[in-house]
Protein backbone atom coordinates (compact mmCIF):
# COMPACT_ATOMS: atom_id res chain seq x y z
CA UNK A 1 0.00 0.00 0.00
CA UNK A 2 1.33 3.46 -0.90
CA UNK A 3 1.90 6.20 1.66
CA UNK A 4 -1.08 8.11 0.26
CA UNK A 5 -3.36 5.07 0.56
CA UNK A 6 -2.15 4.41 4.11
CA UNK A 7 -2.86 8.00 5.07
CA UNK A 8 -6.30 7.81 3.47
CA UNK A 9 -7.05 4.53 5.26
CA UNK A 10 -6.09 6.11 8.62
CA UNK A 11 -8.32 9.09 8.01
CA UNK A 12 -11.17 6.78 6.97
CA UNK A 13 -11.00 4.98 10.31
CA UNK A 14 -11.25 8.30 12.11
CA UNK A 15 -14.04 9.64 9.92
CA UNK A 16 -17.08 10.66 11.95
CA UNK A 17 -20.52 9.24 11.33
CA UNK A 18 -22.14 12.39 9.98
CA UNK A 19 -25.64 12.34 8.48
CA UNK A 20 -26.34 15.94 7.56
CA UNK A 21 -29.69 16.81 5.95
CA UNK A 22 -29.27 16.31 2.21
CA UNK A 23 -25.94 14.50 2.58
CA UNK A 24 -25.20 11.55 0.32
CA UNK A 25 -24.99 9.23 3.32
CA UNK A 26 -28.41 10.24 4.63
CA UNK A 27 -29.99 9.81 1.19
CA UNK A 28 -28.47 6.34 0.88
CA UNK A 29 -29.61 5.30 4.36
CA UNK A 30 -33.18 6.56 3.97
CA UNK A 31 -33.53 5.22 0.42
CA UNK A 32 -32.27 1.78 1.40
CA UNK A 33 -34.47 1.61 4.50
CA UNK A 34 -37.52 2.62 2.45
CA UNK A 35 -36.91 -0.05 -0.18
CA UNK A 36 -36.22 -2.78 2.40
CA UNK A 37 -39.44 -2.00 4.26
CA UNK A 38 -41.53 -1.88 1.08
CA UNK A 39 -39.81 -5.04 -0.16
CA UNK A 40 -40.78 -7.05 2.90
CA UNK A 41 -44.40 -5.86 2.65
CA UNK A 42 -44.56 -6.73 -1.04
CA UNK A 43 -42.96 -10.18 -0.63
CA UNK A 44 -45.50 -11.02 2.09
CA UNK A 45 -48.28 -9.59 -0.06
CA UNK A 46 -47.34 -11.24 -3.37
CA UNK A 47 -46.25 -14.66 -2.11
CA UNK A 48 -49.13 -15.33 0.31
CA UNK A 49 -51.45 -17.20 -2.06
CA UNK A 50 -48.65 -18.91 -4.00
CA UNK A 51 -47.02 -20.22 -0.82
CA UNK A 52 -50.34 -21.39 0.60
CA UNK A 53 -51.27 -23.25 -2.57
CA UNK A 54 -47.90 -24.89 -3.21
CA UNK A 55 -46.43 -25.36 0.27
CA UNK A 56 -49.37 -25.10 2.66
CA UNK A 57 -47.70 -22.18 4.47
CA UNK A 58 -48.72 -18.67 3.36
CA UNK A 59 -45.85 -17.04 5.27
CA UNK A 60 -43.04 -19.30 3.97
CA UNK A 61 -41.44 -16.81 1.59
CA UNK A 62 -42.00 -13.89 3.95
CA UNK A 63 -40.09 -15.71 6.70
CA UNK A 64 -37.25 -16.58 4.34
CA UNK A 65 -37.12 -12.98 3.17
CA UNK A 66 -36.99 -11.83 6.79
CA UNK A 67 -34.05 -14.19 7.38
CA UNK A 68 -32.27 -12.63 4.39
CA UNK A 69 -32.86 -9.17 5.87
CA UNK A 70 -31.56 -10.39 9.24
CA UNK A 71 -28.37 -11.63 7.53
CA UNK A 72 -28.02 -8.75 5.10
CA UNK A 73 -28.44 -5.78 7.44
CA UNK A 74 -25.56 -6.79 9.79
CA UNK A 75 -23.43 -7.50 6.70
CA UNK A 76 -24.28 -4.03 5.40
CA UNK A 77 -23.29 -2.47 8.73
CA UNK A 78 -19.96 -4.32 8.71
CA UNK A 79 -19.24 -3.11 5.16
CA UNK A 80 -20.26 0.43 6.17
CA UNK A 81 -17.65 0.55 8.92
CA UNK A 82 -14.95 -1.19 6.87
CA UNK A 83 -12.40 1.15 5.21
CA UNK A 84 -12.49 0.97 1.44
CA UNK A 85 -8.76 0.20 1.31
CA UNK A 86 -9.43 -2.95 3.36
CA UNK A 87 -12.05 -3.96 0.81
CA UNK A 88 -9.55 -3.25 -1.93
CA UNK A 89 -7.14 -5.82 -0.53
CA UNK A 90 -9.92 -8.42 -0.73
CA UNK A 91 -10.46 -7.86 -4.47
CA UNK A 92 -8.55 -10.78 -5.96
CA UNK A 93 -9.39 -13.37 -3.24
CA UNK A 94 -13.09 -12.58 -3.71
CA UNK A 95 -12.79 -12.67 -7.50
CA UNK A 96 -11.05 -16.06 -7.38
CA UNK A 97 -13.61 -17.42 -4.90
CA UNK A 98 -16.52 -16.29 -7.08
CA UNK A 99 -15.01 -17.95 -10.18
CA UNK A 100 -14.51 -21.20 -8.26
CA UNK A 101 -18.12 -21.09 -7.04
CA UNK A 102 -19.37 -20.42 -10.58
CA UNK A 103 -17.50 -23.52 -11.74
CA UNK A 104 -18.86 -25.61 -8.85
CA UNK A 105 -22.44 -24.63 -9.59
CA UNK A 106 -22.10 -26.13 -13.09
CA UNK A 107 -21.04 -29.53 -11.75
CA UNK A 108 -23.92 -32.08 -11.79
CA UNK A 109 -24.76 -33.19 -8.28
CA UNK A 110 -23.36 -29.99 -6.75
CA UNK A 111 -25.30 -27.24 -8.47
CA UNK A 112 -29.03 -27.06 -7.70
CA UNK A 113 -31.34 -27.04 -10.72
CA UNK A 114 -34.53 -24.98 -10.69
CA UNK A 115 -36.66 -24.17 -13.69
CA UNK A 116 -34.08 -25.65 -16.04
CA UNK A 117 -31.24 -23.44 -14.74
CA UNK A 118 -28.31 -24.55 -12.58
CA UNK A 119 -27.62 -21.40 -10.56
CA UNK A 120 -27.57 -22.36 -6.88
CA UNK A 121 -25.48 -24.18 -4.30
CA UNK A 122 -27.10 -25.83 -1.28
CA UNK A 123 -25.42 -24.99 2.03
CA UNK A 124 -27.38 -26.77 4.73
CA UNK A 125 -30.65 -24.91 5.19
CA UNK A 126 -29.43 -22.00 3.05
CA UNK A 127 -29.14 -21.64 -0.71
CA UNK A 128 -26.34 -19.59 -2.28
CA UNK A 129 -26.41 -18.05 -5.75
CA UNK A 130 -22.76 -17.61 -6.85
CA UNK A 131 -23.64 -15.17 -9.65
CA UNK A 132 -24.67 -12.63 -7.01
CA UNK A 133 -21.23 -12.87 -5.40
CA UNK A 134 -19.68 -12.63 -8.86
CA UNK A 135 -21.38 -9.27 -9.46
CA UNK A 136 -19.79 -7.81 -6.33
CA UNK A 137 -16.40 -9.31 -7.18
CA UNK A 138 -16.55 -7.77 -10.66
CA UNK A 139 -17.38 -4.38 -9.13
CA UNK A 140 -14.40 -4.55 -6.76
CA UNK A 141 -12.10 -5.78 -9.53
CA UNK A 142 -13.06 -3.01 -11.95
CA UNK A 143 -12.68 -0.29 -9.32
CA UNK A 144 -9.26 -1.60 -8.26
CA UNK A 145 -7.83 -2.42 -11.68
CA UNK A 146 -9.00 0.71 -13.48
CA UNK A 147 -7.71 2.91 -10.66
CA UNK A 148 -4.36 1.12 -10.73
CA UNK A 149 -3.97 1.41 -14.51
CA UNK A 150 -5.08 5.04 -14.72
CA UNK A 151 -4.37 6.49 -18.16
CA UNK A 152 -2.98 3.14 -19.34
CA UNK A 153 -6.56 1.99 -19.94
CA UNK A 154 -6.15 3.62 -23.35
CA UNK A 155 -3.55 0.99 -24.25
CA UNK A 156 -5.21 -1.95 -25.98
CA UNK A 157 -3.10 -4.90 -24.76
CA UNK A 158 -2.10 -3.80 -21.26
CA UNK A 159 -4.94 -1.51 -20.23
CA UNK A 160 -8.10 -2.46 -22.10
CA UNK A 161 -8.07 -6.16 -22.97
CA UNK A 162 -7.27 -7.51 -19.46
CA UNK A 163 -10.62 -6.17 -18.22
CA UNK A 164 -12.45 -7.78 -21.11
CA UNK A 165 -10.79 -11.11 -20.42
CA UNK A 166 -11.55 -11.18 -16.69
CA UNK A 167 -15.13 -9.92 -16.90
CA UNK A 168 -15.73 -11.99 -20.04
CA UNK A 169 -14.66 -15.16 -18.21
CA UNK A 170 -17.10 -14.41 -15.38
CA UNK A 171 -19.89 -13.60 -17.85
CA UNK A 172 -19.24 -16.81 -19.82
CA UNK A 173 -19.54 -18.96 -16.69
CA UNK A 174 -22.80 -17.20 -15.80
CA UNK A 175 -24.19 -17.74 -19.31
CA UNK A 176 -23.53 -21.48 -18.97
CA UNK A 177 -25.95 -21.71 -16.00
CA UNK A 178 -27.76 -20.25 -18.05
CA UNK A 179 -28.27 -16.71 -16.70
CA UNK A 180 -28.08 -14.38 -19.66
CA UNK A 181 -29.49 -11.42 -17.72
CA UNK A 182 -26.69 -11.33 -15.14
CA UNK A 183 -24.09 -11.71 -17.89
CA UNK A 184 -25.56 -8.70 -19.71
CA UNK A 185 -25.58 -6.77 -16.43
CA UNK A 186 -21.87 -7.28 -15.68
CA UNK A 187 -21.04 -6.50 -19.31
CA UNK A 188 -22.99 -3.24 -19.05
CA UNK A 189 -21.18 -2.34 -15.82
CA UNK A 190 -17.87 -3.03 -17.57
CA UNK A 191 -18.84 -0.70 -20.41
CA UNK A 192 -19.81 2.10 -18.00
CA UNK A 193 -16.55 1.78 -16.07
CA UNK A 194 -14.37 1.68 -19.21
CA UNK A 195 -16.05 4.77 -20.64
CA UNK A 196 -15.77 6.64 -17.33
CA UNK A 197 -12.07 5.81 -17.08
CA UNK A 198 -11.14 6.98 -20.56
CA UNK A 199 -11.09 3.85 -22.73
CA UNK A 200 -10.79 4.61 -26.42
CA UNK A 201 -14.07 4.59 -28.33
CA UNK A 202 -12.53 2.70 -31.22
CA UNK A 203 -11.64 -0.12 -28.84
CA UNK A 204 -15.18 -0.14 -27.44
CA UNK A 205 -16.70 -0.01 -30.91
CA UNK A 206 -14.51 -2.84 -32.20
CA UNK A 207 -15.43 -4.95 -29.16
CA UNK A 208 -19.13 -4.34 -29.78
CA UNK A 209 -18.82 -5.33 -33.44
CA UNK A 210 -17.05 -8.56 -32.47
CA UNK A 211 -19.37 -9.49 -29.59
CA UNK A 212 -22.78 -8.64 -31.04
CA UNK A 213 -22.76 -11.44 -33.66
CA UNK A 214 -22.16 -13.98 -30.89
CA UNK A 215 -24.99 -12.46 -28.84
CA UNK A 216 -27.29 -12.62 -31.85
CA UNK A 217 -26.25 -16.22 -32.53
CA UNK A 218 -26.99 -17.16 -28.91
CA UNK A 219 -30.43 -15.52 -29.14
CA UNK A 220 -31.33 -17.28 -32.38
CA UNK A 221 -30.03 -20.75 -31.52
CA UNK A 222 -31.59 -20.92 -28.03
CA UNK A 223 -35.30 -21.34 -28.72
CA UNK A 224 -36.45 -19.90 -25.38
CA UNK A 225 -34.35 -16.74 -25.89
CA UNK A 226 -35.71 -16.26 -29.40
CA UNK A 227 -39.23 -16.77 -28.09
CA UNK A 228 -38.66 -14.15 -25.40
CA UNK A 229 -37.44 -11.69 -28.02
CA UNK A 230 -40.36 -12.19 -30.39
CA UNK A 231 -42.82 -12.16 -27.49
CA UNK A 232 -41.41 -8.88 -26.22
CA UNK A 233 -42.05 -7.32 -29.63
CA UNK A 234 -45.72 -8.44 -29.66
CA UNK A 235 -46.89 -10.15 -26.44
CA UNK A 236 -50.56 -10.02 -27.47
CA UNK A 237 -49.91 -12.30 -30.44
CA UNK A 238 -49.67 -15.26 -28.05
CA UNK A 239 -51.27 -13.82 -24.93
CA UNK A 240 -52.21 -17.22 -23.47
CA UNK A 241 -48.77 -18.84 -23.78
CA UNK A 242 -45.43 -17.16 -24.45
CA UNK A 243 -46.83 -13.65 -23.98
CA UNK A 244 -48.87 -14.50 -20.89
CA UNK A 245 -46.45 -13.11 -18.30
CA UNK A 246 -45.90 -9.76 -19.99
CA UNK A 247 -49.59 -9.35 -20.84
CA UNK A 248 -50.57 -9.97 -17.21
CA UNK A 249 -47.92 -7.49 -16.09
CA UNK A 250 -49.32 -4.82 -18.42
CA UNK A 251 -52.85 -5.59 -17.22
CA UNK A 252 -51.66 -5.07 -13.64
CA UNK A 253 -50.32 -1.61 -14.45
CA UNK A 254 -53.50 -0.77 -16.33
CA UNK A 255 -55.73 -1.87 -13.46
CA UNK A 256 -53.77 0.25 -10.98
CA UNK A 257 -54.46 3.60 -12.59
CA UNK A 258 -53.18 6.73 -10.83
CA UNK A 259 -53.64 5.61 -7.20
CA UNK A 260 -53.94 1.82 -7.38
CA UNK A 261 -56.59 -0.58 -6.15
CA UNK A 262 -55.17 -0.58 -2.62
CA UNK A 263 -52.36 -2.46 -0.89
CA UNK A 264 -53.28 -6.14 -0.69
CA UNK A 265 -56.34 -5.74 -2.95
CA UNK A 266 -54.67 -6.63 -6.25
CA UNK A 267 -55.79 -9.68 -8.22
CA UNK A 268 -52.85 -10.33 -10.54
CA UNK A 269 -50.81 -11.94 -7.74
CA UNK A 270 -53.58 -14.54 -7.34
CA UNK A 271 -52.04 -16.96 -9.87
CA UNK A 272 -52.52 -14.65 -12.88
CA UNK A 273 -49.05 -13.12 -12.85
CA UNK A 274 -46.22 -15.70 -12.68
CA UNK A 275 -43.20 -14.74 -10.56
CA UNK A 276 -45.18 -11.99 -8.84
CA UNK A 277 -42.93 -12.09 -5.77
CA UNK A 278 -39.64 -12.17 -7.72
CA UNK A 279 -39.17 -10.74 -11.20
CA UNK A 280 -42.55 -8.99 -11.51
CA UNK A 281 -43.06 -7.44 -8.07
CA UNK A 282 -42.96 -4.00 -9.70
CA UNK A 283 -46.12 -4.86 -11.65
CA UNK A 284 -47.96 -5.65 -8.41
CA UNK A 285 -46.78 -2.33 -6.99
CA UNK A 286 -48.25 -0.69 -10.10
CA UNK A 287 -51.58 -2.47 -9.61
CA UNK A 288 -51.96 -1.93 -5.88
CA UNK A 289 -50.22 1.43 -5.39
CA UNK A 290 -50.82 2.81 -8.85
CA UNK A 291 -48.79 5.31 -10.82
CA UNK A 292 -48.05 7.15 -7.58
CA UNK A 293 -46.45 4.03 -6.09
CA UNK A 294 -44.36 3.25 -9.15
CA UNK A 295 -43.15 6.84 -9.33
CA UNK A 296 -42.25 6.60 -5.66
CA UNK A 297 -40.09 3.53 -6.36
CA UNK A 298 -38.54 5.18 -9.42
CA UNK A 299 -37.89 8.32 -7.39
CA UNK A 300 -36.19 6.36 -4.62
CA UNK A 301 -33.85 4.64 -7.06
CA UNK A 302 -33.20 8.00 -8.73
CA UNK A 303 -32.17 9.46 -5.35
CA UNK A 304 -29.83 6.50 -4.75
CA UNK A 305 -28.35 6.98 -8.21
CA UNK A 306 -27.87 10.71 -7.66
CA UNK A 307 -26.16 10.18 -4.30
CA UNK A 308 -23.90 7.46 -5.71
CA UNK A 309 -22.92 9.50 -8.76
CA UNK A 310 -22.21 12.56 -6.62
CA UNK A 311 -19.86 10.44 -4.53
CA UNK A 312 -18.18 9.16 -7.68
CA UNK A 313 -17.70 12.64 -9.14
CA UNK A 314 -16.58 14.45 -5.97
CA UNK A 315 -14.63 11.92 -3.90
CA UNK A 316 -10.98 12.84 -3.36
CA UNK A 317 -9.72 9.25 -3.63
CA UNK A 318 -9.68 7.77 -7.15
CA UNK A 319 -10.34 4.20 -5.99
CA UNK A 320 -13.28 5.22 -3.79
CA UNK A 321 -14.71 7.27 -6.67
CA UNK A 322 -14.45 4.31 -9.05
CA UNK A 323 -15.96 2.03 -6.43
CA UNK A 324 -18.92 4.36 -5.94
CA UNK A 325 -19.51 4.50 -9.70
CA UNK A 326 -19.28 0.72 -10.11
CA UNK A 327 -21.63 0.00 -7.20
CA UNK A 328 -24.15 2.61 -8.28
CA UNK A 329 -24.05 1.30 -11.86
CA UNK A 330 -24.63 -2.35 -10.96
CA UNK A 331 -27.57 -1.55 -8.64
CA UNK A 332 -29.28 1.02 -10.85
CA UNK A 333 -28.74 -0.92 -14.07
CA UNK A 334 -30.34 -4.00 -12.51
CA UNK A 335 -33.28 -1.96 -11.24
CA UNK A 336 -33.70 -0.33 -14.64
CA UNK A 337 -33.64 -3.66 -16.49
CA UNK A 338 -36.18 -5.23 -14.13
CA UNK A 339 -38.61 -2.32 -14.37
CA UNK A 340 -38.06 -2.11 -18.13
CA UNK A 341 -39.03 -5.78 -18.48
CA UNK A 342 -42.23 -5.41 -16.44
CA UNK A 343 -43.50 -2.51 -18.58
CA UNK A 344 -42.55 -4.19 -21.86
CA UNK A 345 -39.57 -2.02 -22.80
CA UNK A 346 -37.06 -4.90 -22.62
CA UNK A 347 -37.21 -8.67 -23.23
CA UNK A 348 -37.60 -10.85 -20.15
CA UNK A 349 -34.22 -11.23 -18.41
CA UNK A 350 -34.98 -12.89 -15.06
CA UNK A 351 -33.31 -10.18 -12.95
CA UNK A 352 -34.71 -9.35 -9.53
CA UNK A 353 -35.64 -5.80 -8.52
CA UNK A 354 -32.98 -4.82 -5.93
CA UNK A 355 -34.27 -4.74 -2.32
CA UNK A 356 -37.87 -5.38 -3.42
CA UNK A 357 -37.94 -8.84 -5.00
CA UNK A 358 -37.81 -12.09 -3.07
CA UNK A 359 -34.41 -13.76 -3.20
CA UNK A 360 -32.05 -14.37 -0.31
CA UNK A 361 -28.65 -14.22 -2.02
CA UNK A 362 -29.64 -11.22 -4.12
CA UNK A 363 -30.93 -9.26 -1.13
CA UNK A 364 -27.90 -9.99 1.07
CA UNK A 365 -25.49 -8.99 -1.70
CA UNK A 366 -27.50 -5.85 -2.52
CA UNK A 367 -27.29 -4.83 1.13
CA UNK A 368 -23.55 -5.49 1.20
CA UNK A 369 -23.13 -3.40 -1.95
CA UNK A 370 -25.06 -0.58 -0.33
CA UNK A 371 -22.96 -0.95 2.82
CA UNK A 372 -19.79 -0.47 0.77
CA UNK A 373 -21.32 2.58 -0.91
CA UNK A 374 -22.15 3.94 2.55
CA UNK A 375 -18.52 3.34 3.54
CA UNK A 376 -17.45 5.53 0.61
CA UNK A 377 -19.92 8.18 1.77
CA UNK A 378 -18.62 7.96 5.35
CA UNK A 379 -15.06 8.49 4.20
CA UNK A 380 -16.06 11.52 2.13
CA UNK A 381 -17.43 13.46 5.14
Amino acid sequence: MTATARAWNTEARRAPIVLRPGSNGLVLWLGTATLIALGFVMVLNTSYFYAQENFGDPYLFARKHLVAIALGVPAMLVCWRMPTQTLRRATYPLLLASIVLLVFVLVPGIGVVRGGARRWLKLGMLTLQPSEIAKLSVVLYLAHSLTKKGDRVEALWTGYLPHLVVVGMVAALVVLEPDFGTAVLVAAALFVMLVANGARWRHLGTTACLVLPFVAFGAVTASYRWQRLTTFLDPWRDAQKSGFQLVQSLLAFGAGGPLGVGLGAGRQKMFYLPEAHTDFVFAVIGEELGLLGTLGVLGTFALLATAGLRLASRHADAYAANLALALTSIIILQAGVNMGVTVGLLPTKGLALPFLSYGGSALVMNLMEMGILLSVAREST
